[in-house]
């Protein structure tokens, strides 16, 4: 079975990469590799952002995915 948390990565990931980001793991971490690379589980001060977004090798914005309960 897939957790919510894999299924919600997925959806994020199709996304972004509809919008032109190239998803990478932080252990892959190479922000030449396209002009927007979105980096995945990056760790920061106050806890890892889901997703952390470059933009030109810089540091553009951070997203953290919020699960809803299904009704």
């Amino acid at each position: 079975m897939v957790k919510p948390e894999e299924k919600a990565r997925k959806v994020i990931d199709s996304l972004l990469e509809a919008a032109g980001w190239k998803i990478q793991n932080l252990n892959e971490l190479n922000l030449g590799a396209a002009l927007g690379v979105a980096v995945r589980e990056f760790p920061l001060k106050t806890g890892a952002a889901d997703y952390l977004l470059f933009v030109d090798r810089k540091a553009v914005g951070v997203l953290k995915q919020k699960l809803r309960a299904q009704l």
